[in-house]
């Protein structure tokens, strides 16, 4: 199982960035699958999740409305569009795999992770 991560980089608060998350390895689309952020001295938090066929997404308050998650499993790719970004967007974001059980709003309920990509947004 592999997950990579892509598509971070340096914005302007306001802008808009789409990270990817490519899957091998495994069949994407018998898996939910979720995206995390992490920043400097904090923990990992819950961003957004997807359902198999991407029909139902969940959001954090802080990103709904502004992030949008979605799949293409035909590409085994995730991909979490943002928009209207904030200086407190600032985080590595990782794509997650998650578990058959479990609440997608939990770390644990992941088993597998990409290696995060970097996304920093100016003031």
């Amino acid at each position: 199982v592999q997950l990579q991560a892509s598509g971070g980089g340096l914005v302007q608060a306001g802008g808009s960035l789409r990270l990817s998350c490519a899957a091998s390895g495994f069949t994407l689309s018998t898996y939910y699958m979720g995206w995390f952020r992490q920043a400097p001295e904090k923990e990992r938090e819950f961003v957004a999740a997807i359902s198999w066929s991407g029909g139902i997404t969940y959001y954090a308050d802080s990103v709904k409305g502004r992030f949008t998650i979605s799949r293409d499993n035909a590409k085994n790719t995730v991909y979490l569009q943002m928009s209207s970004l904030k200086p407190e967007d600032t985080a590595v974001y990782y794509c997650g795999r998650k578990y058959y059980t479990g609440s997608h709003y939990s770390e644990s309920s992941y088993d597998y992770w990409g290696q995060g990509t970097q996304v920093t947004v100016s003031s």
